[in-house]
């Protein structure tokens, strides 16, 4: 069996569901290790993290990833049982096949056979991988990050393995992600029966009006590398589950996903400004999940985009749409983001697959990377 392919199924086969790792780390640490990488493992709680490092000065490319998967959902409706990786007509399955077991096993691959042509390389080479990016993500990469800052390092170049493509391997890669700012509403009336309204407040009602002027209120107008900020109700729940009770509260859920044309600060006053104009009597918690960033063209953006073209053949599209990764925490820091993967058709869904000929290809441009960034360039 192909070597990036094999590691990847050995991954799969660990049953890591947020936040177990199962084991994925500890297999990527030792592999690492044999490299001649020095590997620091750093849990916290119930989160598995490691950083690893090989090389001893100048500039630093840092591989960053997640052996963390999300649940399988219903393993009698999955085709092939979810973390027994089975290889169908050219496609493997199994959960964190695309999401994103498939790029740690590229990622790996990738460095065993730079370092074997160039053991004495310039630069360095990191690797950042938490089992806490499909969680609460406060306990994996921003404990890392903490651990590199008191150590006095910092990252020049990060890749991240999120499964980016949409048609093809390489077609579309992330070079910055839109903010996402969440909130929980709570608007109060008067609990009272349904048929002496007089007598009562019915939050719901109140709601309505306000919520719809949240919903076609316009935010921004985007620009050329972010689309229009967006917010999105996602849960409405109020009453006491009887037909003839008026509700004494009602508690809504939504989220901005944001462009860098406004701020997480503006939204709430915004947002806050509204509810007030509607003269409601509410309480509201925010949480900010990460802010936008952005990398723009430059050597990491240049060498991706080179190295999809050469092993492909295509033609690649810079793109800030999709949720949020990691490189959140990471850009902030200032190293320059990227995030290339497989194609993200399946991720969370039943039956996740990659395409087994995308994997050693994978590898391929990740191996071009590192070496335009740390050879030709003479860093």
């Amino acid at each position: 069996m192909e070597k990036t392919l094999e590691l990847c199924c050995e991954l799969i086969r660990r049953p890591s569901v947020t936040p177990e790792d199962a084991g994925c780390q500890a297999l990527m640490m030792e592999r690492l290790q044999q490299l001649g990488f020095t590997c620091t493992g750093l849990p916290c709680g119930e989160v598995s993290n490691f950083w690893a490092e090989h090389g001893t000065d100048g500039p630093i490319l840092v591989f960053a990833g997640h052996t963390d998967v999300v649940p399988t959902g219903p393993t009698e409706q999955w085709r092939t049982p979810p973390f027994e990786p089975t290889l169908i007509d050219g496609t493997l399955f199994g959960r964190g096949a695309a999401d994103m077991k498939g790029s740690l096993a590229a990622m790996l691959v990738a460095c065993e056979e730079f370092i074997d042509q160039h053991p004495d390389h310039p630069g360095r080479i990191g690797f950042l991988v938490t089992s806490d990016e499909e969680g609460p993500a406060v306990d994996g990469t921003v404990k890392v990050l903490d651990y590199l800052q008191q150590q006095g390092q910092s990252i020049d170049w990060c890749l991240v393995g999120e499964p980016s493509s949409t048609h093809a391997l390489g077609d579309v890669i992330k070079n910055g992600r839109r903010g996402s700012l969440g909130a929980e509403l709570t608007i109060k009336g008067v609990q009272g029966h349904i048929a002496y309204p007089h007598l009562a407040d019915n939050p719901i009602h109140q709601a309505l009006p306000a919520l719809q002027a949240l919903a076609v209120e316009v935010w921004d107008q985007g620009n050329e590398f972010f689309p229009p900020t967006s917010l999105q109700i996602s849960n409405i729940n109020g009453g006491t589950g009887a037909t003839n009770v008026i509700p004494g509260e009602v508690a809504i859920q939504f989220n901005f996903r944001f462009s860098t044309e406004v701020t997480a600060i503006q939204l709430q006053h915004r947002t806050e400004a509204i509810l007030r104009g509607h003269q409601l009597d509410y309480d509201i918690q925010w949480r900010l999940s990460g802010q936008p960033f952005f990398t723009a063209s430059g050597k990491l953006v240049d060498a991706t985009v080179a190295s999809i073209r050469e092993i492909t053949g295509c033609d690649t599209e810079l793109s800030t749409s999709g949720g949020t990764s990691d490189g959140r925490f990471i850009a902030p820091t200032g190293a320059q983001v990227v995030e290339l993967g497989p194609i993200n058709a399946t991720i969370h869904k039943l039956n996740e697959q990659v395409l087994a000929s995308d994997l050693p290809r994978l590898a391929a441009i990740y191996r071009r990377i590192l070496e335009r960034l740390l050879l030709l360039q003479g860093v």
